[in-house]
């Protein structure tokens, strides 16, 4: 069985960002870094979507997305910030917690799928105190390919 997205042990990360531009720059970069995607292009998919709306999911986590020529399946990059940064959240709680997750242009269900999987990921609280507890990327990664596995079964 496949997954519903792509998730490079190397798109996880911890990040130092002053705000939300750079958590968006720290995801186009690390989408570029690994996924070998055009920089500019990412963050400009990216920031166009948050400005329909913050992608501050709450409690503490965001869930920028967007859709991107060039890409034949849906790929995320996962970051824990140093520090919580202000991201608009409905809540009014900084995020600490940054899913990000691009897909093919016309994937139309495909991404909502993705996005649901996600969503219902870091609505898990267990989940979320995992991620935040986690001793280093690796660990990190471990937990997310668990759910990406069994979100696709």
């Amino acid at each position: 069985m496949t997954s519903l997205f792509v998730l490079d042990p190397a798109a996880v990360a911890t990040c130092d960002a002053a705000d939300k531009q750079g958590v968006l720059e720290a995801l186009a970069d690390r989408f570029a870094s690994v996924y070998a995607l055009d920089r500019d292009s990412v963050l400009e998919a990216l920031e166009e979507r948050e400005k329909l709306g913050s992608t501050g999911f709450g409690r503490g986590t965001a869930i920028p997305h967007a859709r991107l020529d060039r890409l034949s399946q849906p790929v995320c990059v996962f970051l824990r910030l140093a520090s919580p940064v202000s991201f608009d959240s409905a809540d009014g709680m900084p995020v600490e917690l940054v899913f990000g997750l691009l897909s093919p242009e016309k994937s139309g269900a495909m991404h909502l799928h993705a996005l649901a999987a996600i969503s219902r990921t870091m609505r898990d609280d267990r989940m979320r105190d995992r991620l935040v507890e986690a001793p280093g990327d690796e660990a990190v990664y471990a937990l997310l390919a668990d759910v990406s596995e069994r979100d696709a079964a």
